[in-house]
């Protein structure tokens, strides 16, 4: 009986050990046993580059993304702080607009632009506060997603630098695997790891 079990666990570890992982098998021919040379000199590693990137734009935005030579990136920059810096000044417009109107209403005028030519106001004076409120309230906004802009401009400055840096050759890779064991219907996942030496 105890030979019998044995035998049992045996087969089942040996089954369970044995799945087919071609992913992670490395012939001793795939590997060439010679010195490694780089095909190309990896540049200089600049400690400083996302430092002084972040400090560029934060001075001048979109200065940052030309110093890591990512010229098509200001544009896009300079576009969304314009946009918003507009809305920004039409919200202010239009705030100032319903406000001075509002004021006179207070003193007794009935000349402003949203009164109309009877005696009966076109827009009344509860319409005029909530115009107010929503003109503030889009003005902070604006201001709001322009100072967004300018922070994610020397966030991706920083980070632009410091990913600039790293070697991404094909040599070193690291990819996810999906297989499918035709026989139990299973999904198994894992990593292919490609690592050549020139």
């Amino acid at each position: 009986m105890r030979k019998i079990l044995l035998h049992i666990v045996f087969i089942i570890s040996f089954s369970c050990f044995s799945q087919e992982t071609d992913s992670l098998r490395v012939s001793r021919d795939s590997i060439p046993f010679r010195v490694a040379t780089l095909q190309e000199p990896l540049p200089e590693y600049d400690p400083l580059a996302p430092s002084r990137a972040a400090f560029y734009s934060a001075v001048l935005p979109g200065l940052g993304q030309i110093y890591n030579k990512r010229y098509w990136k200001v544009p896009i920059v300079y576009g969304g702080i314009a946009t918003s810096i507009y809305f920004y000044s039409e919200n202010r417009t239009d705030y100032n607009r319903f406000r001075n109107a509002y004021k006179r209403r207070l003193a007794g005028f009935k000349d402003d632009e949203f009164y109309g030519n009877g005696n009966e106001p076109l827009i009344s004076n509860d319409r005029l506060i909530n115009a107010q409120r929503t003109a503030q309230k889009n003005m902070s906004m604006s201001l709001m997603v322009a100072v967004g802009i300018y922070l994610l401009n020397i966030i991706d400055a920083n980070v632009d630098a410091h990913l600039k840096q790293y070697d991404v050759r094909e040599d070193l890779s690291l990819r996810p695997k999906l297989d499918i064991d035709p026989i139990s219907n299973q999904t198994h996942y894992g990593f292919s790891l490609r690592f050549q030496i020139h």
